[in-house]
């Protein structure tokens, strides 16, 4: 382990010396990628030194045990020697965790889309609910949260909603949202008070910039036309929304949300480009059977992967097992638990595929 930290200390000083060259500085795209770098690296390299000095203790404790000519000193070293092993241990399993790749995905902003699966009207406002859960959740990690477009339910709550969200490492904690999320409840049209099953669908893409899709225009068609629904005078007099058809993959994105054509063209053409980014990466994936081994945040985007049972006030995630009774904070946006569960239960999948990374 101490060979790998001194690899990752080598590469650190290069990072640290590359961050304040003028030339580095001057182009943001590289500089923003090994500040990146820099903060991932310095993390291990502190643990690192911890780790250090945690041994240096050991073999200091061990020598004065060995000489063994001051009693008194020798039964200190031994409580010393007793806690460093302790720390070791515990600093030694920290490090392998720190050690497993890193998506470099996960540091990206994301694009979420919530669609309404099957149950009608209850579908729509439980794609609501689930919109409202993760504005409130991204609010309170002081994420931004900006809506491409959406499509309202007859009774409320929405058909489909696409939004954007941006902050720190969003993807690597978003993306063990994606698939289908079940609701079990009595919905506010039913009469007889009998419980609905209904379901909404999660697609949550990393973010592409430009420089990781290249999209060729000549194969995207641009559809201009005047906005629809609330908004004011000028919505169905100006030719202010976007409709981009991709012809290679019949792939259509829409948006209406911004007053201006430019900047409703820009969102869609960075929801187009992330979901045909998102294509290649399930390509890819599909090709690396180490990758697909984790069910966790790559499984198959129809599963059924959590259910929300509001007569038990119950929350399951069938991915790892987990059952909490805590639906109504859950729903407010308390989900962090439920993350935090399945970052470990991948990771630890990670760590059984990584061994020779030691």
């Amino acid at each position: 382990m101490l060979e790998k930290i001194q690899i990752i200390k080598q590469r650190f000083d290069e990072v640290n010396d590359l961050i304040i060259q003028p030339d580095i500085i001057s182009d943001q795209q590289r500089y923003t990628k090994l500040m990146k770098e820099y903060k991932d690296l310095k993390i291990i390299v502190d643990k690192g030194d911890v780790y250090k000095e945690a041994l240096d203790n050991v073999a200091e404790a061990e020598e004065i045990i060995a000489d063994g000519s001051d009693a008194e000193m020798v039964e200190m070293a031994k409580m010393q020697l007793d806690e460093a092993k302790e720390t070791i241990t515990k600093l030694e399993e920290e490090i392998r965790f720190l050690l497993i790749p890193k998506d470099p995905d996960d540091a990206k902003n994301v694009v979420v889309e919530v669609r309404a699966g099957t149950g009608g009207d209850e579908a729509s406002i439980f794609a609501g609910d689930l919109f409202r859960m993760y504005s409130k959740y991204c609010s309170d990690k002081g994420w931004k949260v900006d809506v491409v477009s959406q499509s309202d339910g007859t009774s409320g709550g929405f058909k489909e909603i696409i939004f954007e969200v941006s902050g720190e490492d969003v993807y690597g904690t978003l993306k063990f949202e994606a698939g289908v999320h079940r609701v079990q409840r009595v919905p506010q049209t039913e009469t007889q008070g009998r419980v609905h099953t209904s379901a909404a669908t999660v697609m949550v893409l990393p973010e592409a910039e430009e420089f990781d899709y290249e999209l060729d225009m000549t194969e995207v068609r641009i559809e201009r036309t005047t906005s629809t629904g609330p908004g004011g005078q000028s919505v169905n007099t100006t030719y202010s929304a976007i409709k981009l058809h991709h012809e290679p993959t019949g792939m259509i994105v829409s948006c209406q949300d911004q007053k201006s054509s430019h900047k409703n063209l820009e969102k869609a053409l960075k929801v187009l480009r992330s979901r045909l980014y998102d294509l290649e990466l399930a390509k890819q994936q599909a090709a690396d059977s180490e990758k697909r081994k984790s069910m966790v945040s790559s499984g198959d985007r129809s599963a059924k992967i959590r259910t929300y049972n509001y007569p038990q006030g119950r929350v399951t995630d069938h991915r790892i097992g987990l059952t909490l009774y805590d639906l109504s904070n859950i729903i407010n946006g308390d989900i962090q638990k439920i993350i935090d569960e399945l970052m470990l239960a991948e990771n630890t999948e990670l760590l059984k595929a990584s061994d020779d990374v030691i």
